[in-house]
């Protein structure tokens, strides 16, 4: 039987989602935490592999299990035995077929920024000491939609198959002394939103205008794009999946 765990994560302490040999990870202790409940080495596979400090308002990952699980009931023991930093929000049984990371029709995340210096949102927010033009940032982004082929925003070694992402929404929000980038895509590539928050940024400060991007998202060269910011202010925020694989 398969099913699916709807958590979230503060990404300070972790070396980001995926298991490794020397690092802690998310994974590696949602593992460790299910299997010791289950009384079974349990292998979970995770919506995304989020890199060191990114964080997670909601993440999906699915396991299999032989028996019948009490949703509630697993969902209370892992919170109990799982570090502050990891919650679970629920446990849900899906068809068999169900795959957390392939069958995902779209992925949202925010990146936030904050001009005002806080102690308190140190591993949370991008401290920015400028000043933005917010109105071009927001046109920028709206440029985003018109493309499909964002090579120019990957990490550079890679093993993709395709640097193609259908982003359905890319806008900047103010909130007094932060702002708050958010974007929805069926799928992202390595490092991809924090290279087109970089390179907003810089469009903001005016160092780039409308055409560099233009010209940066043809040219599939990512050192022609902005720089890639800090993974502290980068939030997965939602996992949607077609409504017929949950029974």
């Amino acid at each position: 039987m398969r099913y699916f765990l709807e958590l979230s994560y503060d990404g300070t302490p972790y070396h980001g989602w995926q298991r490794q040999p020397n690092a802690i990870s998310v994974q590696e202790v949602l593992e460790d935490s299910l299997s010791t409940i289950l009384r079974t080495k349990t292998e979970i596979v995770g919506a995304g592999r989020t890199d060191t400090g990114v964080h997670a308002k909601q993440i999906m990952a699915h396991f299999d299990f032989e028996n019948e699980l009490n949703d509630e009931d697993l969902s209370y023991k892992l919170n109990s035995i799982l570090p502050l930093e990891i919650a679970i929000r629920s446990v849900f049984r899906v068809n068999e077929e169900a795959h957390a990371r392939f069958d995902a029709i779209s992925r949202s995340y925010e990146y936030h920024v904050n001009f005002t210096k806080d102690p308190f949102v140190i591993n949370k927010s991008y401290y920015l000491k400028k000043t933005l033009d917010l109105d071009l940032m927001n046109k920028a982004a709206k440029l985003l939609l018109n493309y499909t082929n964002f090579k120019c925003f990957s990490k550079s070694k890679t093993d993709v198959k395709t640097y193609n992402c259908t982003i359905t929404e890319a806008f900047w929000e103010s909130n007094k002394d932060k702002i708050v980038f958010k974007i929805s895509a069926n799928r992202f590539l390595r490092n991809m939103v924090r290279a087109i928050v970089g390179t907003l940024i810089e469009i903001g400060e005016h160092k780039l205008d409308l055409d560099d991007l233009v010209d940066i998202i043809k040219s599939e060269d990512r050192g022609r794009a902005g720089y890639s910011v800090p993974a502290h202010g980068l939030y997965l925020t939602k996992v949607e999946y077609p409504e017929k694989f949950i029974k």
